[in-house]
């Protein structure tokens, strides 16, 4: 039997943005029937999500899942409620002294649907200032520059001078 690709359910661009990843790790998730069904439809946020450790439990904050729109009374769950990740015992210790030692966050980088379970991808992040901001949107743009030069050599294709739209009209202007 072959084995699907997780669908991705939800993402947290905005963590990328904001954060240096430095580990990322798997986690499952407990939730409420009708929870399940409303993420199925992607009826979920998760942008100013965290995690952290509760005696010795790791806790989702901040996420709000959407109420499926068939439930109605017991059935319903609460849109903003805590919700507990499943980790080992060991692998919650590890995370909460890398926490407190390097002083870093677990912010929720996507919500998955693998193997008919939901799961959560948390990193363990360092939060940035606005000037490591702007410096990563710097190096990143720099890297697809030189990708971008390095695939016009293969090629064989020089780039051209200028706005290239410019520059094609000029040529077909010319030419008439």
């Amino acid at each position: 039997m072959k084995k699907e690709s997780p669908e991705i359910i939800a993402s947290n661009r905005k963590a990328r943005h904001n954060y240096t990843i430095v580990d990322v790790i798997e986690a499952g998730i407990v939730l409420h029937g009708s929870e399940v069904k409303s993420l199925r439809e992607g009826q979920v946020q998760i942008a100013e999500a965290y995690a952290h450790v509760v005696r010795g439990e790791m806790w989702l904050e901040g996420v709000h899942v959407a109420v499926y729109r068939f439930s109605h009374g017991v059935g319903s769950h609460e849109p903003m409620r805590s919700r507990k990740l499943l980790l080992h015992r060991e692998q919650i210790r590890k995370l909460q002294e890398r926490m407190a030692k390097e002083r870093l966050t677990l912010v929720p980088l996507s919500m998955l649907l693998k193997d008919g379970r939901i799961k959560v991808e948390l990193a363990l992040a360092k939060g940035r200032q606005k000037e490591d901001r702007r410096q990563a949107i710097a190096e990143k743009e720099s890297k697809l520059e030189m990708r971008r030069e390095a695939g016009r050599q293969r090629k064989g294709t020089a780039p051209q001078s200028g706005n290239r739209s410019g520059s094609r009209s000029r040529q077909r202007d010319s030419d008439d």
